[in-house]
């Protein structure tokens, strides 16, 4: 599903958020939890709220909201308001956002935080493939704490 069908990464507050597209990531069993894991690259202003706040949220959409998560994945939070021009609905859980148009969204507690780096890599390939700029990912770790299915 995250692969193909995308998802949206979110963290903030009423009146503070942002959100970003991903297709990387997953979710499985971690220290007798149930967890997602998430990769941001160091200049997505999303990573700022991830790091910011205790709660992010992963939101999945039908094929019909994939103009707005292609729209989330090309603009950035700092240059616009990003979520009113995509058309979403913003909506919280709490202080966390989701969004009213998802019909599958996991409420994550972050757990743990690594940054990945280039001497970590076991296949130096991919370095030289998808890290060209030295970009590296900001991996978390998250509890799913909640789950919602529309």
């Amino acid at each position: 599903m995250i692969k193909d069908d995308w998802m949206l990464i979110s963290a903030g507050r009423p009146g503070a958020m942002n959100t970003m597209t991903a297709s990387w990531g997953g979710t499985g069993c971690l220290w007798n939890k149930d967890v997602s894991f998430v990769f941001i690259r160091p200049q997505r202003y999303t990573l700022e709220f991830v790091e910011k706040e205790d709660y992010y949220t992963l939101s999945f959409f039908g094929k019909e909201q994939r103009q707005a998560l292609s729209y989330c994945g090309k603009v950035s939070g700092r240059d616009c308001d990003k979520v009113k021009e995509s058309g979403l609905t913003p909506v919280f859980v709490g202080d966390v956002p989701c969004f009213e148009e998802a019909s599958l969204t996991f409420v994550c507690r972050k757990l743990f935080v690594s940054d990945m780096k280039e001497d970590m890599f076991l296949d130096t390939s991919l370095p030289e493939i998808y890290y060209k700029k030295k970009d590296f990912h900001r991996m978390f770790v998250g509890e799913i704490e909640k789950v919602f299915v529309k």
